[in-house]
């Protein structure tokens, strides 16, 4: 599943160096962590949420496909976070 969702969020973002997509694994459910440049955040987001949605729906159908329990979230990097 993570390379799928590298695949997907690359294909989306200006700057697709930037994508990393982390794998946490708390209780029954795997937790993937996005992160992306600043700049391709809102493209992720899009309008209303409809992006992230639909690429949370893909997730959770192919995850399903494997018995598993999957979600992902966007995770911001702020500059007072890094020091």
């Amino acid at each position: 599943m993570q390379a799928f969702l590298e695949y997907l969020v690359k294909g989306l973002v200006q700057h697709p160096e930037s994508v990393t997509v982390t794998p946490v694994a708390r209780d029954a459910v795997t937790i993937y962590e996005l992160r992306l440049h600043p700049d391709d955040v809102g493209k992720i987001i899009g309008r209303q949420g409809m992006t992230i949605n639909a690429i949370r729906s893909l997730l959770v159908a192919g995850s399903a496909k494997k018995a598993l329990r999957c979600t992902l979230e966007i995770v911001e990097d702020t500059p007072a976070a890094k020091a």
